[in-house]
């Protein structure tokens, strides 16, 4: 490949990368800045691959820093879910490092910018504060109190660290320019009182800095060369730019660059409507399989690969563009067809009686584990007498042989790894017509790997053995909302289009004697059915799997 096209596959990042590093850049160092407020999600999954991959990409280094500047949201249940969240995506962090770890160095640094007469105490309201900020299309009002003496605001400062203000009586602001039309620039609030004690600080501190206050600072401290955020935050490169020029220079200096964030149809991630989904019952938890979280989707069974890949085809770009669900749904069959073993299981159980295999004995047949895997192996699975085949495999009037491979009166098929079979007979329930037991035969040279009769037929079913077959529970998972918008309708609520059928719960599946070994994340395909994990409900007595997804895409079908 010539350098040519080796630039022309550069994503736009990695274009700035590049010239830096040939403009006297010596490495590469980025961070992943969470705030611990909820648990990450999709779109930070996203953030996750675009920071430590273009650190892996270039041979350089990856902070985990967390954004705890505001402890009345925060918590460590936060901190050690986005830790596990990372590392199970397969990335390691430099280090890990908070914003906490630099309040006395912001502190200092606040003092600085007193003392050189660009930050003052300001004792307006919230309200006052939002109204003389004026308009994107009209000048800001200053604060009656912008010009207090260095001496005043040292003192009134020192007073706001010590406790002696009540929540909203303060806040420390940048002295800027209120007539900017950047609405960023118009003396951003740099501290707020905060009587909370912090995950990590306790009640060491009652006054916390901003996220635009903070941010900077610390990856200026900590080295960084490039800081990635999403594109709302484009805005505030100015305020992040100004505030590292009125500090001592650091080398390398941090570059703010902004990308699109993830934005996937079908699904909300704003935390606070997340929230309200679990805090409504919507939701059995942060970590329902219908959840956009990535601890959803691992209890899913969504592989690691699958969401690295998925992020990779929706690529790095600034503009901003929504992404079908149906590619991280094609990312995870991808990834699950080369390494989830196949199974056989049974969700809608109709017995069949084979009439002339011998009563009381069975064989055990050897199945290959996956056709995808050459390193798979293969498994023995028993074969009676007594066996279930999905109820909709069979048909008392099945339509015309070419739509058709289903069993039906008189009608043959194969039985996956076994043999072929043919319904001869069937019996109803008198008082609901439905259909109880089939009566089959078998034909014994058909034996799947010794195939001697000659017979050809078309259909493939999976199937279980009555004696040997183990009931697990199914949870059968589909997407949480009905329209690819739900967060688009202005005069209705999100909670409008939660999909009524986003879970059904099917007990007594019966599945093969193999699956009572598994364990809560093991991940298969049950043939024809879909891919499904266990669920850490599960117990000694009883198995639970979730359905990761579907064989194929079936939702625009419905």
């Amino acid at each position: 490949m010539s350098s040519s096209e080796t630039n022309e596959s550069l994503n736009f990042l990695e274009h700035i990368i590049e010239e830096d590093l040939a403009n006297g850049y010596t490495g590469v160092f980025t961070r992943f800045p969470p705030e611990p407020n909820g648990y990450l999600h999709i779109g930070h999954a996203k953030a996750i691959c675009v920071n430590f991959g273009l650190g892996l990409k270039y041979k350089g280094k990856t902070n985990l820093r967390f954004d705890d500047t505001n402890p009345v949201k925060e918590d460590v249940e936060y901190v050690d879910s986005i830790k596990e969240d990372i590392a199970w995506l397969g990335f390691q962090w430099e280090n890990e490092l908070y914003a906490s770890d630099y309040f006395h160095e912001l502190y200092d640094f606040a003092v600085d910018l007193i003392n050189a007469g660009k930050a003052y105490v300001d004792h307006s309201t919230a309200a006052e504060m939002s109204r003389m900020r004026g308009k994107p299309t009209s000048p800001g009002e200053e604060s009656p109190y912008r010009n207090r003496s260095v001496e005043e605001n040292l003192d009134l400062f020192e007073k706001m660290k010590n406790g002696e203000f009540e929540e909203g009586d303060c806040v420390l602001r940048a002295k800027i320019d209120m007539t900017s039309p950047n609405m960023h620039l118009r003396d951003p609030v740099m501290y707020r009182i905060l009587k909370t004690d912090h995950h990590r600080t306790g009640d060491e501190w009652v006054i916390y800095p901003t996220y635009d206050w903070a941010h900077g600072q610390s990856d200026a401290m900590e080295g960084i060369t490039h800081s990635l955020c999403s594109m709302e935050f484009e805005v505030h490169r100015p305020l992040y730019e100004w505030f590292l020029d009125q500090l001592p220079a650091f080398d390398p200096r941090p570059k703010q660059r902004e990308f699109a964030r993830l934005n996937l149809n079908y699904t909300i991630t704003s935390k606070r409507k997340l929230l309200a989904l679990v805090e409504g019952g919507h939701v059995s938890g942060w970590d329902d399989p219908r959840m956009p979280t990535i601890s959803g989707m691992r209890r899913r069974g969504y592989t690691p690969m699958s969401i690295r890949n998925f992020c990779d085809r929706a690529g790095v770009a600034r503009r901003e563009n929504v992404i079908d669900v149906a590619l991280l749904e094609f990312s995870v069959r991808e990834d699950l067809n080369k390494t989830a073993p196949r199974v056989m299981g049974v969700l809608n159980p109709l017995k069949v009686v084979i009439t002339n295999y011998p009563e009381g004995e069975s064989e055990d047949l050897l199945i290959e584990n996956n056709p995808e895997d050459p390193n798979g192996g293969s498994r023995k699975v028993p074969f009676s007498r007594e066996l279930y085949i999905e109820r909709t495999d069979f048909r008392e009037d099945p339509p015309s042989p070419r739509k058709y491979y289903g069993l039906g009166p008189e009608r043959m098929v194969r039985l996956k790894g076994a043999y072929i079979i043919r319904c001869d007979s069937y019996t109803k329930d008198e008082a609901t017509g439905e259909i109880t037991e089939l009566q089959c035969s078998y034909v014994p040279e058909s034996r799947s790997g010794e195939d001697t009769s000659g017979l050809k037929v078309k259909g493939t079913l999976h199937w279980v053995s009555v004696p040997h077959a183990a009931a697990v529970e199914v949870r059968l998972y589909d997407r949480l909302f009905m329209t690819p918008s739900p967060d688009g309708d202005k005069e209705k609520s999100y909670m409008e289009f939660i999909n009524p059928d986003s879970l059904e719960v099917k007990e007594n599946v019966w599945v093969e004697p193999a699956l009572l070994s598994a364990k809560a994340g093991d991940r298969f395909q049950f043939m024809r059915k879909g891919y499904f994990c266990v669920d850490p409900d599960s117990t000694a007595d009883k198995l639970v799997f979730n359905r990761t997804v579907t064989l194929r895409d079936g939702w625009k079908k419905k």
